[in-house]
């Protein structure tokens, strides 16, 4: 039988808006297996990256429940819920969310040392040599382009090897020779590490990569 790493039932999000309440999911139901690639498409505001957080435990669901490996997230508290993350998730944003103080090596081992690895540093090292920044150890956000920020934010997410992989327009802030790299990338070390890949995208090309897409519209599955 399939393991189900991630599973939402019902799952709906209800926001406070000025004009008053707005629903931004209603009533998603959804599995996604060990090992699978999603990706999550369809037009802007339809509640794509509200799903990738929900499923991240970074949003609470206002009704329903959501699953992951086999815990319920909507019954934890804010501190379980970054545990949990921590020891079963990596994270990817459009945006890198790389520490600007400190250099990529320490960006990437900082998980790994939070989490009480005693050889952070060296995984930290291998992690950025497999994703081409061998000769960039040492050197701080501001220093490095785009591509390589992205790049930095990959090793970063993998390097505590997660079940689960989340992905939010990994290619959104990159031009078309970065971002097929990146694409690249992403899917290599999916492939390596036996991650589950959920992503949200607009690229077309990055879509097709997946093993299924799932399509919102207006808060619902269609």
């Amino acid at each position: 039988m399939t393991d189900t790493v991630l599973s939402l039932d019902d799952a709906r999000l209800t926001l406070a808006g000025n004009a008053g309440p707005v629903e931004i999911l209603r009533g998603i139901t959804l599995s996604v297996a060990k090992g699978e690639s999603v990706g999550l498409v369809g037009p802007s505001g339809s509640g794509k990256s509200s799903l990738l957080m929900l499923m991240g435990g970074l949003e609470r669901a206002t009704g329903g429940k959501v699953t992951a490996l086999g815990q319920d997230l909507t019954a934890m508290g804010e501190d379980d819920l970054a545990r949990f993350r921590r020891g079963n998730m990596g994270i990817v944003f459009q945006s890198f969310h790389l520490v600007p103080t400190m250099t990529a090596l320490e960006n990437v081992a900082l998980p790994l040392e939070i989490a009480g690895q005693p050889d952070a540093q060296a995984r930290a090292m291998a992690e950025l040599d497999r994703v081409g920044l061998g000769h960039r150890h040492h050197h701080y956000p501001s220093e490095m382009s785009g591509g390589e920020q992205q790049r930095v934010a990959l090793a970063r997410a993998v390097a505590p090897r997660p079940a689960i992989l989340l992905a939010d327009e990994p290619t959104g802030n990159l031009d078309a020779k970065n971002g097929a790299a990146i694409i690249e990338l992403l899917f290599d070390l999916q492939a390596q590490t036996g991650a589950t890949l959920v992503l949200v995208t607009h690229a077309a090309d990055l879509a097709e990569r997946c093993g299924r897409l799932v399509r919102l519209a207006d808060g619902v599955l269609e």
